[in-house]
């Protein structure tokens, strides 16, 4: 498979009164259409960071990340910003929804900033948020507002927010931190199944060993460097 992200030589440096704070130094790695990758490493050891440079939130310090063969690096902030709508969809351990909008206007958010040649027909979005919705099971509280759902309602939400543009790349930031085990179970196998559906490549940043044992590639990154873990036969 031809990969569809590329990370080359990456490395990201905080200034600060002391002197620069590495956080990753030559992190390289290739994913393909239809792989899912977990990150583990101990705080502070600079996961959010990595996967904040991945969408295009922050720019790296050096090294490339090509995404579907443009680098982020290069883009202006304009191009980053239509990059991040239409290839990368985000989920985060907080589920960032709108509390006055309903679950189905939630979903929708990621379409109403999208250019108008890239969505002729409203009602196509209306029928991918309400399939959506359905496959993250919340198809009888699409006109609930986030204050009348669970934390583990809230979090497919947001799942099916960032799966409404199909994007290339989906990125998960502790999705599951803020969960019960039962509810973390769940979000966890939508996470897995909606992936494999759209065939996106998939990268979680998680405290979770169980969470990554679900995961056929698995990362640590320690001390700023990013290494593969080995599966065991």
């Amino acid at each position: 498979m031809i990969p569809v992200l590329e990370v080359a030589n990456l490395g990201k440096h905080y200034a600060t009164p002391s002197g620069p704070l590495t956080v990753l130094t030559d992190v390289t790695f290739s994913l393909a259409p239809g792989e899912a990758a977990a990150i583990m490493g101990p705080s502070g050891s600079g996961k959010s960071s990595l996967l904040y440079i991945l969408g295009g939130l922050e720019p790296p310090s050096s090294g490339t990340v090509t995404l579907a063969g443009r680098n982020l690096a290069a883009a202006s902030p304009s191009e980053l910003a239509a990059v991040r709508n239409a290839e990368v969809g985000f989920v985060f351990q907080d589920h960032c929804l709108l509390p006055q909008c309903s679950v189905l206007e939630n979903v929708l958010i990621p379409t109403l900033v999208a250019k108008r040649t890239d969505r002729p027909n409203d009602e196509d979005d209306v029928t991918m948020a309400r399939s959506l919705i359905e496959q993250v099971g919340l198809a009888g509280r699409i006109d609930h507002r986030p204050g009348e759902l669970s934390g583990g309602e809230k979090q497919r939400v947001a799942i099916a927010r960032a799966l409404i543009r199909q994007p290339r790349l989906l990125l998960c930031d502790e999705p599951t931190g803020n969960l019960d085990q039962a509810s973390a179970s769940t979000v966890a196998s939508l996470l897995l199944d909606l992936h494999r559906r759209q065939q996106n490549i998939l990268i979680v940043v998680t405290h979770s060993a169980r969470l990554a044992s679900d995961f056929p590639i698995r990362f640590e990154l320690a001390a700023g460097r990013l290494e593969r873990v080995p599966r065991l036969a």
